[in-house]
């Protein structure tokens, strides 16, 4: 599994600080992290987190803003599934 240098550097900087999660949104990051044990979390993980605690009051019109404006990049089947999770 090839993994870019920073992804790599963060899951080994993950792995030596016994960080309670890494942020990491590469599926083969991701899968990599976990495989050693890491728990992973995506930037959608954290912004449904922070909808559960109230910290933000919505998630699709960040998500919106995240796909649209930067380029972030979500298959429309994840897309759907958030917007089945939050109900908005």
């Amino acid at each position: 599994m090839h993994l870019d240098e920073g992804e790599a550097q963060a899951i080994v900087l993950a792995h030596e600080l016994k960080a309670d999660y890494l942020l990491i949104d590469e599926r083969r990051g991701w899968k990599q992290a976990n495989d050693m044990g890491i728990r992973a979390i995506g930037l959608v993980g954290v912004l449904l987190q922070a909808k559960s605690l109230s910290i933000i009051p919505a998630v699709m019109p960040i998500v919106d803003d995240l796909r649209n404006i930067a380029g972030f990049w979500l298959s429309q089947d994840l897309y759907d599934r958030i917007k089945q999770i939050t109900k908005e």
